[in-house]
């Protein structure tokens, strides 16, 4: 047999490992640079604590990078579901992330996808550890607050990532160690 996999172009060793999950320190880090940048704006504009108002470009562009990252990790979350061997995803990446943009549904959808990857989680291990609600609902919370503290509630949004990675990870290594099927008789 050959080491390349007739449905893969890639050798088969490579085609049963998952894709690498999403760097969720990447968004901490850019949290952390949010709050650093809001720090430096009240320092140099201190109406900004007091009134409020329009925020620099360095603020605004640090928490929009923050934001679009976010959208990036739900994204990669949903390729790696989409190549898990012997899983048939049925949310798309590229819808995974257009629905967040829907007013109204997006209250549903982050609720929605993360029930979805938690059927597979959850199939896979022994005892279901993995709860989609609680990644709904802070990721709900962790919104809400961006609007209040955009660093911190940026911080807040990869928490239930970190989370979800953790899932997928137990999950990935679970799938790993089970033996193989025998083949029927």
């Amino acid at each position: 047999m050959s080491l390349w996999d007739a449905e893969s172009p890639e050798p088969r060793e490579r085609a049963t490992a998952p894709p690498p999950l999403p760097r969720i320190w990447i968004g901490y880090l850019l949290g952390v640079a949010t709050i650093v940048a809001e720090f430096i704006a009240v320092r140099l504009h201190p109406e900004l604590a007091k009134e409020g108002g329009i925020p620099p470009l360095y603020l605004f562009l640090v928490s929009f990078v923050g934001g679009v990252y976010w959208f990036v990790c739900v994204y990669r979350y949903h390729v790696v579901m989409a190549r898990a061997p012997g899983w048939k995803h049925p949310i798309s990446p590229a819808r995974a992330v257009g629905f967040h943009f829907i007013p109204f549904y997006n209250m549903y959808w982050v609720f929605k996808w993360p029930q979805e990857i938690a059927k597979f989680v959850n199939g896979r291990l022994p005892q279901p550890i993995m709860k989609p609600v609680a990644i709904g609902v802070a990721v709900i919370a962790a919104l809400i607050l961006r609007i209040l503290d955009p660093g911190f509630g940026l911080i807040l949004l990869f928490f239930p990532m970190s989370y979800l990675s953790e899932c997928l990870r137990r999950a990935f290594a679970a799938s790993q160690n089970r033996p193989a099927p025998s083949p029927p008789e």
